[in-house]
């Protein structure tokens, strides 16, 4: 059916967003840390993780978390925008263009929070790529065994301290290249831990791809 731009009102066929929105939408910087996708002179690893290196190995992301991405974001988790949630999963296909994994798996939801929303976000990006990848989608491979508070407001410390212990993989992942799949990262905290949970199962590379990473200096 014909739209509106989500960001311009503008006709936008088909689409959620109009070619020039899409076009204007903030890219992650050409140079970022491979290890975290942060912003970082010559493409070099941050110093945040040359000092405490995170449990992943490499993280693609596809954009900044800025005005407008940070409104589509919320209106694919929050308000059911599946057209929005589309759309990320073909800018994430463009992204994870020559990864070689052996299992995809999706950010995990408690089942509470899944309750509630209705849909684990992060599944409907993963289920694409898994495809386009010809990996499997290990849908509940690792589960969020523990409730949490929610994340927003909290500083690194708090976060780590508020994951610890959050995820557990339901298999052995033995020798195995893991790509995680998850909407935003923010401070790489439900990331790492993560994929502290499936190298402890055995994982022998565990890479990230979200569809937005928030600047430096954000928690």
């Amino acid at each position: 059916m014909p739209q509106a731009c989500f960001v311009c009102a503008a006709p936008a066929a088909d689409r959620v967003l109009c070619a020039t929105c899409s076009a204007a939408l903030p890219a992650v910087a050409s140079e970022c840390c491979p290890r975290c996708a942060i912003d970082c002179p010559g493409g070099a690893v941050c110093g945040r993780c040359l000092i405490h290196p995170p449990r992943f190995d490499a993280t693609r992301a596809v954009f900044r978390y800025a005005f407008p991405v940070s409104e589509l974001v919320q209106a694919y988790k929050f308000q059911a925008r599946f057209g929005v949630g589309r759309y990320f999963a073909e800018r994430l296909l463009a992204a994870a263009a020559g990864l070689q994994v052996d299992a995809v798996i999706p950010a995990p939801l408690h089942p509470h929070r899944l309750a509630s929303r209705g849909f684990n976000q992060s599944l409907l990006l993963a289920e694409p790529v898994a495809r386009a990848l010809g990996a499997p989608l290990l849908r509940d491979a690792v589960r969020k065994v523990r409730r949490v508070a929610p994340q927003a407001g909290l500083t690194l410390e708090e976060r780590q301290r508020n994951l610890r212990g959050a995820f557990a993989a339901q298999r052995r992942f033995d020798g195995m290249r893991v790509l995680v799949i998850d909407d935003v990262m923010t401070s790489g905290t439900t990331l790492d831990e993560l994929a502290g949970a499936l190298k402890l199962a055995g994982a022998a590379r565990v890479e990230a791809l979200v569809v937005a990473r928030t600047p430096a200096g954000t928690n």
